[in-house]
């Protein structure tokens, strides 16, 4: 009688405790693995920076092929450096320039660790593409979602709203229903013992130290001095350039009046920076574009949902309102595109109750029962 073939899965290896467990849990439960690592910048040459880190230097890389040599099955290093230049690295450089912040780990998951890795995975011929991301996928009403991860502390969906049902349908978390502790009891028991102990970074990983000023630098931002001002419009004193500062700031400011002021706005257009009080960053409306909903008719019924608008936030009860071709656009920057269900040119969201530090280039994540059913950029 003929055996059924194992299904194989490309995985994603940054050479860390969440990937290397997610392998052992799939070879476990009897797949064929193909190991993958990404090289998608060079440190020093495209930071300026000295010192390689991240979860695509050349450290990470080697041991991730370390880690599948042990493991006992092939490992491929894809070289996505040019891919992650224009559509990663490139919008991080024009957001901060518009005056915004952006969150490159959801172009990345997007465009490189699914984008990238769904055409490698056909090379290799396999069925599915794994990653460590804590993160689970569920079908409901006809479509596909994400799903928080059970691990509450840990879940990463938030990072990878914009993928698309086709992704995710080729997708495997073998995470999803694990907490941090039982993933590094799982690499402890299987012999990774510095692994179960290694500290987690919480840096982009292509800027070491999160110095993203030196960063903009070497990538050809000038700035110049420019004016604080207070909501009235009145001249506070002097800033480095607006593309120093974010939403929220409060440290670095390199001014001094009586008591502590946060950056409230930026003007990129005319290099003016607005200082505030802390309550003035609570709101209760944001406006979002590039907006991709997963099932708008579901939306439609009930436009309610959980938002989130930073990775550690708390999601808060709101309202989705469309904002339709007749009305006004909402000025961006341009952002790669990638479709995901229903795209609107924007959306209005109001928060049931005020959120603070709303930041233009973030992403509001959408939740209806657990699932992430859309997204957008903040404007």
């Amino acid at each position: 009688m003929a055996t059924t073939p194992k299904k194989r899965v490309l995985i994603g290896m940054s050479g860390g405790i969440d990937s290397t467990v997610a392998a052992i849990l799939l070879l476990e439960q009897g797949y064929e693995l193909v190991g993958a690592t990404f090289r998608t910048f060079d440190s020093i040459k495209e930071s300026g920076l000295a010192k390689e880190k991240g979860c695509c230097s050349v450290e990470s890389i080697i041991e991730a092929q370390r880690m599948a040599a042990t493991l006992g099955f092939e490992h491929h290093i894809l070289d996505f450096r040019d891919t992650f230049r224009k559509h990663v690295i490139a919008n991080f450089v024009s957001e901060y320039e518009c005056g915004r912040t952006p969150n490159p780990c959801v172009l990345c998951n997007s465009h490189i660790k699914w984008g990238k890795l769904m055409q490698a995975a056909e090379q290799y011929g396999c069925d599915y593409i794994a990653t460590g991301h804590y993160a689970q996928i569920a079908e409901y009403r006809g479509h596909t979602y994400l799903k928080n991860a059970v691990d509450t502390q840990k879940d990463q969906t938030y990072f990878l709203w914009m993928l698309t049902e086709e992704n995710l349908r080729h997708t495997l978390f073998p995470l999803g229903e694990l907490t941090k502790k039982q993933v590094r009891q799982i690499a402890l028991a299987h012999g990774f013992e510095a692994l179960s102990k290694k500290a987690e970074s919480q840096e982009i990983c292509f800027v070491p130290n999160n110095d993203y000023r030196t960063f903009l630098a070497k990538q050809g931002v000038s700035v110049t001095k420019g004016e604080y001002i207070d909501n009235q419009g009145n001249i506070l004193g002097m800033h480095q350039g607006y593309c120093h500062y974010t939403i929220g700031q409060r440290k670095g400011l390199g001014i001094a009046l009586g008591s502590p002021k946060f950056v409230t706005k930026i003007d990129a257009e005319n290099n003016r920076v607005t200082l505030g009080d802390r309550e003035d960053l609570l709101t209760t409306e944001a406006m979002i574009a590039h907006v991709r909903i997963r099932d708008w008719d579901w939306l439609h019924e009930s436009p309610e949902v959980l938002a989130r608008i930073r990775y550690r936030s708390p999601a808060v009860d709101a309202h989705i309102l469309p904002i339709t071709n007749s009305q006004s656009p909402i000025a961006h920057c341009p952002l790669p595109t990638l479709p995901l269900g229903v795209e609107l040119e924007g959306a209005s969201i109001t928060f049931s109750t005020p959120v603070w530090g709303v930041t233009p280039g973030q992403s509001l994540v959408m939740y209806k029962d657990n699932l992430v059913v859309g997204g957008g950029i903040i404007q």
